[in-house]
């Protein structure tokens, strides 16, 4: 009931309120911000005249409901974003759509340079746990969005700017604690300004928690330095950031059936048989990785309204996970049949696996901005060399016979990858109000992968050998016009975006049909009102996608789902924001995305024996997986005096976990409420401020859950052949609690 309620008065507002993209900071689309003793940057982001649609999110909007929790959490409330969890708790292996793309998907850099792994596309948010912590904003760009450095935005663009150096001494302490063992220490000190020039920042960090999901504990650890020299026209940083963790896995989900048996919080993960007979749990079934990341960044001031961004970068990051797999042929993992006590040829056992990845990425990137009244044009370039060693090892078999050595590697590939891009910016003042925009953007990557992946090739009786190389060239133009009037906005834009194929494109593939690129037109047209009392605006998109790669059901000679081309598909919907602050001590905040996610004459493959003998089956135009149509987010926030509460409700419409609009692959609606409680002392007996702060997550005990799996084959009965199709859920915790204490010194 309590549901229906907040479901009800969120649709009325839409519909009376016509809400939209919100109104962003008041400076034109920037590479950098002027004032070099506050901070610099060195990215693309998107201001007040560009034409595209974004959302900015500050550390002090960030501070207020960082309990440690990952960072995809922290934006759960910006347009058109959905957030999922492995662990049910929010700490652990989480994700983010925009839009319903994915994080591969999304561009995301910090201080302008890629996060995205070179290879995979994806951010793994685990490895950079509390990062927020040093973080000075977040802007959220949907759509094509700017020009920036990385894997093209196929959906949205993050950009995260790290603190800048502060001219007073300080320490932070902020500790967390919750449900499930769940908590959070972080200590913040700086030097403040000394020698009129220099300052040092540092930050250490460490999360736990034992995870909604049974033995899906994460343990945590990060940290961040920064040295930093400013002048009236230079500012220079160097900085260091990473984080270490190890998580027990999630990601295999349960079935509705095995829910039902054994409770919501059960995990597959690790499971096998004793030699008693028992069903175990292997202790050690976990993700090991640690990555670090090094930053030189400089802004210099040329001349009055000439500036000068520059940086280069190095992220090392390596580590394995540590995995026990039952009933494994042992051909697949470079290993002979052996004789068993009894006399019998065993070709299956149980055995552990260790999948390491060792990956170096480095470049280098710099942009120059002139700024006049007339006219605001950026040039820049950056280019950057990744590359990835990817090689497994046997740790154990059961009762094996025979020579092993410790450790024996079965498979080892290496992927190098460069990546060049340069680019053109230009904001323009056409007349009074109106402003002209034009982005054009050229792109090269070379690929290479060669060694022998992980999938066994049953038809050679060894390793599949993996030789790729691939070129890529990319011209990404983008246009629009910005009007703004008083207290109005309208903006119209046009944008391509090129997006190679990633790793598991080339390594689970044929290699007779390599992926192509996928191409995206996106249009927006956007409008938003801003008022002391109102603000409110709408947005529409129409995303225009040539030759996605989406999986069908098909799969390789190696057994492996494929993702393959389709000729076209689409995303289409409208974006509504509303604020309204009709009290000094009360506002309200809400957000809903409309749309419409659509395969154009989708066909499914399914198979009658294993992956031999697939039957295709024409499904016409279907929804794109994991794409739901209605999505809102809806904040009523009440602040008096020192106090703060916040009920944040969120609303995700039902949607489907496969391409072929499959009731089976199906997961339902849910609508879930947060309450936030938060009370300030200043300037108490020495402490510049104390927060206390508590939040009820999940408030009336919704059972939900917002991601899974799902797949699709064949059995017999009789002489009928019948489909069956089988799912995972990810199931998200019910009712729980964390309190926060933080203290400024």
């Amino acid at each position: 009931m309590k549901k229906n309620l907040f479901h009800r008065a969120g649709v009325a507002v839409i519909i009376t309120a016509m809400p939209g993209v919100v109104v962003a900071q008041k400076h034109s689309s920037d590479s950098t911000v002027v004032n070099l003793n506050t901070v610099e940057v060195v990215s693309n982001r998107a201001g007040a005249t560009t034409p595209v649609a974004f959302t900015n999110v500050t550390a002090a909007q960030i501070a207020r409901i960082n309990d440690g929790r990952d960072v995809p959490f922290l934006l759960e409330s910006v347009p058109s974003v959905l957030v999922t969890g492995d662990a049910g708790g929010g700490i652990g292996y989480s994700a983010i759509r925009v839009r319903g793309t994915d994080a591969s998907r999304i561009n995301i850099t910090a201080n302008g340079i890629p996060i995205n792994d070179s290879e995979s596309h994806n951010v793994y948010w685990v490895n950079m746990p509390d990062l927020v912590s040093s973080v000075r904003d977040i802007q959220v760009q949907r759509g094509a969005g700017t020009s920036t450095n990385g894997a093209g935005a196929f959906g949205a663009s993050i950009n995260m700017t790290t603190d800048a150096p502060r001219r007073e001494r300080y320490a932070d302490v902020a500790m967390s604690y919750g449900s499930y063992n769940s908590n959070r220490q972080t200590v913040k000190v700086g030097s403040g300004m000394f020698g009129d020039h220099w300052s040092v920042d540092a930050r250490f960090s460490h999360i736990g928690s034992d995870g909604y999901i049974d033995r899906a504990f994460s343990k945590l650890w990060s940290y961040q330095g920064q040295l930093s020299y400013s002048s009236t026209n230079t500012l220079a940083r160097l900085l260091a950031f990473g984080g270490r963790e190890q998580t027990y896995m999630a990601w295999d989900y349960a079935s509705r059936e095995e829910m039902e048996k054994y409770g919501r919080r059960y995990n597959p993960c690790g499971q096998y048989t004793d030699a008693d007979g028992n069903t175990a749990y292997y202790p050690d079934q976990c993700d090991n990785f640690t990555q670090h990341h090094i930053q030189l960044l400089l802004t210099q001031n040329i001349v009055h309204g000439l500036t000068l961004n520059a940086a280069l970068h190095y992220t090392k990051g390596d580590g394995y996970y540590d995995q026990y797999k039952t009933g494994r042929t042992l051909a697949e993992y470079g290993l002979k049949p052996f004789i068993d006590a009894d006399g019998q040829e065993v070709e299956e056992s149980d055995l552990i696996r260790l999948k390491y990845n060792d990956n170096d990425f480095g470049g280098g990137m710099f942009n120059i901005r002139y700024n006049s009244e007339r006219a605001n044009v950026t040039v820049g370039s950056a280019a950057n060399y990744h590359r990835g060693k990817h090689f497994g090892r046997i740790k154990w078999v059961r009762n094996y016979v025979g020579g092993i050595n410790p450790l024996q590697e079965y498979y080892y590939n290496t992927g190098r990858k460069s990546d060049f891009n340069i680019y053109s910016r230009a904001d323009v003042n056409i007349t009074r109000g109106l402003t002209g925009y034009a982005d054009l953007q050229y792109r090269h990557i070379h690929y290479t992968i060669n060694g022998v992946s992980d999938n066994f090739d049953w038809n050679t009786g060894g390793m599949a050998q993996l030789d790729v190389h691939q070129n890529y060239n990319f011209f990404n133009p983008k246009a629009g016009l910005n009007y703004t009037w008083k207290s109005h906005r309208a903006f119209a834009s046009w944008s391509v975006a090129h997006k190679e194929p990633v790793r598991d494109n080339f390594t689970d593939g044929d290699p007779r049909h390599v992926p192509s690129a996928e191409r995206l037109f996106d249009y927006e047209l956007g409008y938003n009102y801003t008022s002391r009392l109102l603000s409110l605006g709408i947005n529409l998109y129409y995303m225009d996608y040539k030759d996605q790669l989406v999986v069908t059901g098909q799969l390789s000679d190696t057994g492996n789902a494929l993702s393959v081309n389709v000729p076209s598909s689409y995303r289409m919907g409208i974006e509504m924001q509303a604020s309204l602050r009709p009290l000094s001590w009360f506002d309200w905040d809400i957000n809903a995305t409309l749309s419409r996610n659509r395969i154009k004459n989708f066909t499914e493959y399914i198979y009658e024996d294993e992956w031999t003998n697939p039957i295709s089956f024409d499904r016409g135009d279907t929804p794109i997986a994991f794409s739901p149509s209605v999505i809102m987010h809806n904040s009523f926030n009440f602040h008096v005096r020192d106090f703060e509460a916040s009920l944040v409700t969120r609303y995700v419409s039902s949607q489907y976990m496969n391409n072929a609009r499959s009731a089976e692959a199906r997961l339902d609606e849910y609508c879930v409420s947060d309450l936030r409680l938060g009370y300030t002392w200043h300037n108490l007996h020495g402490i510049k401020a104390l927060r206390l702060g508590l939040t009820v997550y999940n408030l009336f005990d919704k059972k939900y859950c917002n991601n899974g799996y799902a797949g699709a084959g064949y059995y017999t009965d009789g002489n009928d052949r019948i489909i069956y199709r089988y799912a995972g859920y990810a199931a998200q915790a019910t009712t729980n609690f964390m309190g926060t204490v933080s203290l400024s010194f």
